[in-house]
């Protein structure tokens, strides 16, 4: 199972979990299995097209997916896949 990164601001969705392992061959697959798990998130990652929010970054291994194959990215047992939502704020 790959290893899915929860930061702070989502671990509320998760019961205070930092991370959470999950399965799946591609990110796509392994986050239907993270809002499978944790319904609460799905409002949080995906819009209502079901298609990853824009302002949600991911990452496999410290590159961005968007890099790579997007949700079709394959990962391996070992990956660690995190969550990085855009924050905005200040002045």
């Amino acid at each position: 199972m790959s290893t899915v990164r929860i930061p702070p601001v989502l671990r509320s969705s998760t019961g205070g979990a930092k991370q959470v392992a999950v399965a799946g061959t591609t990110v796509g697959e392994a986050l239907e299995a993270l809002v499978g798990a944790y319904p609460a998130l799905r409002a949080q990652l995906f819009g209502a097209d079901g298609q990853l929010n824009r302002f949600v970054n991911i990452y496999v291994n410290d590159t961005d997916v968007r890099h790579l194959q997007d949700v079709a990215t394959p990962i391996a047992e070992r990956d660690t896949i995190v969550l990085l939502p855009a924050m905005a704020g200040g002045r």
